[in-house]
């Protein structure tokens, strides 16, 4: 399900509320200030110390809680104003204008007092506030300013009148705005420019706004970035009224009619410059960022639950955002990334996700270089395998802020729990794990660079220091694409259980190696004898010399006891690109794990009952059709739906049922005549009674790669397949029929 379109972050979702303090030398007007705020008159009697004022959040314009705190020498003692320092998000330094002394204890006591009571790193925001401005004539202001140049915590200064009620509310609106906009962490007074911390978030900002990669932001780009950060588009000739401001002050900020870089970061120095700190903290809020410019962990990891025994998955939503942030880099179309293009792809990271095992992972083109389906594959295994290093990945490309969704969350699909596909018999899933177990050198590196298509050649280009223990591609099973992700389990003697936790199990064994196989039939026996999960045994380097197993048994009868396929020969040493038949096999098993166990249960009990067969035969058709025609309309009309109410109707139903029975009436018959047979047999007539007779035996075999079915029966004589021919050859016509349509919708949609 969708998430609703995200809003804007604003400073009340960073702080909970905002608590002033004001200190000063005595009978500066403290007091009177926050009386006068309050009552909005001046008060004819003061007392001493006011008692602490909160302001509703729907009072103040940032919609955040404000306490507003009195302090008194006269009431309170040095310990209390320690303690209030330290509880308080800003501090207003008081004095009065007509009082020179007042204005030398912000140097000689305040301030000082002040910052030894808070982290160098972390200072507290200082406003300093001239009250009684309404007895002179003059203003501090040169002063106060060189104070300001000497303390960068100062953020601003304010010259008021508690009696005339001048600036009150303003004093208290820069002392708000100091907590949620914090000048300090955004720009250098000194230096007259921002910090590089600032600096480096807005070009993060700046290049994921950067949707064509151009390295200009276009006029569409800039409303889209306007809107997801003020809820408002600008107007075209407001568009053009920015670009002229940028032009008049830097030459290079604006190209080809579009923001560049340097216009963007000259934007907002010149936001933070006039005062406008809100715009520049707006922004920087949107795109997840803190006080102190760092990606808040409720940005970068948005609550996600899954429930035991679910994988997690990206959806179709996920995948767009990232073949489009895949083409956004592709600058030369060739459908890979090369060093460099991954690096600036990589450039809104703190650092480089990616290591050199990546290129081992997952598919490459012959220079190395990660494919656009490889680029898929490694962000659907780290979804699959660290499902919370993804929402930070996803995070890092700005995946809410461009696709307007409340967060990354929303990019994943949890699935649902395995038991419940087991008792359904059908899987939602589209990522199946493979773990690969076998000997040290046995082939398993083989078979993991072999699902990424590469032969024995290549593999020996491979760094011992740039292997991986994972490999993943897409593999396709009955038309549907899905992901195989093989784990190359370490030998050991015993695995853990998070060794053991997969959909389908690779057991690979040497050929050319007698001690190989033991270690594969002893882990079998150890974990998965009695396991649901359905194991392939694969003997590997097939091109070599076979050798006899130091085992009580051969491979193949050990599958044969176990109830298992044959062992599947293997070998990468070829001059194209190895066969991907076993992944078929491994990833069909993985989708259809209780058809497997099925299948060794019914072979274990020895179940003669061929009427069950053929509905096994009957089930295993209508699953295929249902797997591989995948349509979404229900239009009636095109090939898919009139072969689902083909397969569907009741006419096919009664001719399924009518097949059933007259097969289970013929086969009555023929026991019954057996019978007869075998006593005439005891009665010496056996010479006049002789038949050759064989046995009824039905088997099924399914090629993975192609999934045709082979039914093979050998019935008893002549004159019995003729007196059945009816029901076969409609059974049989009934098969080919369906197969042919779906031939027909195969063409008709490679057509599409």
């Amino acid at each position: 399900m969708r998430a609703g379109r995200a809003r804007p972050l604003r400073a009340a979702d960073m702080k909970k509320d905002v608590r002033i303090l004001l200190v000063g030398e005595p009978r500066v007007g403290k007091t009177s200030l926050i009386m006068s705020l309050v009552s909005e008159e001046f008060p004819e009697e003061v007392p001493p110390r006011a008692e602490e004022i909160t302001i509703p959040a729907d009072v103040t314009p940032e919609r955040v809680p404000t306490h507003i705190v009195d302090y008194s020498e006269a009431e309170q003692s040095d310990e209390q104003l320690h303690q209030e320092i330290s509880q308080a998000n800003v501090i207003c330094i008081v004095y009065a204008v007509n009082n020179k002394h007042s204005i030398d204890k912000v140097t000689s006591r305040w301030i000082p007092l002040i910052n030894e009571r808070t982290d160098k790193d972390s200072r507290l925001p200082l406003i300093l506030v001239g009250n009684k401005s309404d007895l002179v004539e003059y203003s501090s202001m040169e002063t106060i300013l060189p104070i300001m140049n000497q303390y960068t915590e100062i953020e601003t200064c304010v010259e008021c009148s508690a009696k005339n009620l001048k600036n009150i509310s303003e004093l208290f609106y820069y002392a708000q705005k100091a907590v949620l906009h914090p000048t300090g962490p955004l720009y250098c007074p000194e230096e007259k420019e921002m910090k590089p911390a600032c600096i480096k978030a807005l070009t993060r900002i700046f290049k994921i706004s950067d949707q064509d990669n151009d390295g200009t932001l276009n006029d569409a780009e800039l409303n889209f970035f306007q809107r997801i950060c003020f809820n408002t588009p600008l107007a075209p000739q407001a568009l053009e009224d920015v670009k002229n401001v940028v032009r008049k002050h830097i030459s290079d900020g604006v190209a080809d009619s579009g923001l560049t870089l340097k216009g963007f970061l000259f934007l907002h120095t010149l936001f933070i410059q006039r005062g406008r700190h809100e715009t520049t903290w707006t922004v920087l809020r949107r795109f997840g960022y803190d006080d102190d410019l760092d990606l808040t962990p409720e940005y970068l990891f948005p609550l996600l639950k899954i429930p035991p025994d679910c994988t997690t998955e990206l959806n179709h939503h996920a995948y767009l955002f990232l073949q489009s942030t895949f083409d956004k880099h592709d600058l030369d179309r060739d459908c890979a990334l090369s060093p460099d293009e991954l690096k600036d792809l990589f450039k809104v990271f703190p650092y480089i996700p990616w290591g050199p095992d990546v290129n081992n992972t997952v598919c490459t083109n012959e220079r190395g270089w990660i494919t656009y389906q490889g680029f898929l594959s490694q962000w659907t295994l780290t979804t699959y395998l660290d499902v919370q290093r993804c929402l930070e990945y996803l995070g890092y490309l700005g995946y809410s802020i461009l696709t307007e969704q409340e967060s990354q969350a929303s990019a994943i699909t949890v699935t649902r729990d395995k038991k419940i596909d087991l008792q359904k018999k059908q899987t939602q899933r589209n990522v199946f794990r493979c773990n690969v177990i076998g000997m040290k050198n046995c082939g398993k590196s083989g078979v993991l660079q072999a699902l990424l298509g590469r032969n024995l050649m290549r593999q020996k280009k491979i760094r011992d220091d740039h292997k991986s223990y994972y490999a993943i591609n897409t593999v396709y099973v009955y038309g549907q694409e899905k992901y195989l992700l093989l784990h190359d389990i370490s030998e050991s003697e015993f695995l853990t259980e998070a060794e053991i936790i997969c959909d389908v199990v690779c057991l690979v064994y040497d050929v050319s190696n007698p001690k190989s196989f033991e270690y594969c039939a002893r882990i079998f026996k150890q974990h998965f004898m009695d396991s649901r999960i359905p194991c392939l045994i694969i003997a590997a380097k097939s091109d070599l010399h076979e050798v006899k197993q130091d085992y009580s048994i051969s491979p193949a009868d050990f599958c044969r006891k176990h109830k298992m396929p044959p062992p599947q020969a293997f070998t990468c040493n070829t001059a194209d690109a190895p066969s991907k038949d076993i992944f078929v096999k491994l990833t069909t098993m993985a989708m259809y794990p209780e058809d497997h166990y099925r299948d060794r249960l019914s072979r274990d009990t020895g179940n003669p009952d061929r009427i069950e067969n053929l509905r096994k035969i009957w089930v295993f058709l209508k699953t295929a059709f249902h797997a591989r025609l995948r349509c979404m309309c229900t239009c009636n009309r095109c090939t898919f739906c009139i072969c689902q109410n083909f397969l569907n109707s009741d006419l096919l139903q009664s001719v399924k049922n009518k097949i059933f029975t007259a097969v289970l009436n013929r086969l009555r018959a023929r026991v019954a005549e057996w019978g007869a047979m075998l006593l005439a047999d005891d009665e010496g007539s056996i010479t006049h009674q002789v038949h050759a007779v064989s046995s009824v035996e039905d088997s099924i075999f399914m090629e993975s790669s192609h999934g045709p079915l082979f039914l093979e029966a050998r019935h008893v004589t002549q004159a019995d397949l003729k007196s059945s021919t009816f029901w076969l050859r409609a059974s049989f016509g009934a098969t080919v029929f369906a197969v042919l349509g779906f031939a027909m919708y195969r063409a008709l949609l490679k057509q599409r």
